[in-house]
């Protein structure tokens, strides 16, 4: 991107220069500026714009992955540490505490994997200045492993982990009190109701923006095509009136 201070006609010692050549500045800088802007509407430099925005979500969403699969994978670990057990417990229920925390860790630690191999190598493309450099970030093939590892840190691994919640209460409090064990449970079961419809929610109001925003894209695309054949009809027309 072209900061404001690159502008040729922001430019004291350029203004100067131009001016030595008797080229009013300001009709310069506009002329600079519709070069500028014509350059950037080119279909090329529109789709390196639109794969700029994508790797740099791409990024987001493996920082978020990383930083959120190693907080709740390590309060897993130290659960299952921690936790003091009684001869009492049902097998069960250990079972399924047991069952519960290895997929909670292991599917914590996948996505965890996924963001540290695959981050790096966008790090290294997003910190090159430069509109053609995107071309050589990997984030539009390995989009489903972006997907994958976003989708099991923020969804299924928060599930889990509210799953882990409820079975360590009832390991936790099963031999003094089963009250307090069944009230952890009924608290978590409106909470997950309420996590899964913000998901589907959101889930929805994001295609949908991304259904307007595509829209938009391709209404764009129309007008400057057919600007571009209203252009190529002006020249045709201008080169038949001078060879008339």
């Amino acid at each position: 991107m072209i900061s404001h201070s690159t502008v040729p006609g922001n430019d004291p010692f350029y203004r100067q220069g131009v001016e030595d050549t008797g080229i009013n500045p300001y009709v310069f800088r506009e002329f600079a500026f519709q070069s500028f802007m014509k350059e950037m509407s080119k279909p090329e430099n529109m789709m390196n714009a639109l794969s700029w925005r994508r790797l740099h979500l791409s990024r987001a969403k493996l920082k978020a992955s990383s930083r959120t699969s190693a907080l709740l994978s390590g309060f897993a670990m130290v659960a299952m540490v921690e936790v003091q057990m009684s001869h009492d417990i049902p097998k069960g229920l250990l079972v399924a505490f047991s069952v519960c925390t290895t997929l909670l860790v292991s599917v914590h630690m996948l996505a965890l994997m996924i963001s540290t191999c695959i981050l790096p190598n966008l790090e290294s493309v997003a910190s090159v200045h430069g509109v053609a450099t995107v071309s050589e970030s990997p984030h539009e093939k390995l989009h489903i492993y972006i997907e994958i590892a976003w989708g099991f840190s923020t969804v299924l691994g928060i599930l889990l982990f509210m799953a882990e919640i409820a079975i360590l209460c009832w390991v936790k409090f099963y031999s003094y009190s089963k009250n307090a064990a069944v009230a952890a449970t009924v608290i978590l079961i409106p909470v997950v109701l309420v996590f899964l419809g913000f998901a589907v929610h959101f889930y929805r109001k994001l295609v949908a923006h991304q259904y307007e925003r595509s829209a938009h894209g391709l209404r764009e695309l129309e007008s400057m095509v057919t600007q571009l054949q209203n252009e190529e009809t002006d020249m045709s027309n201008t080169r038949n009136v001078m060879t008339v």
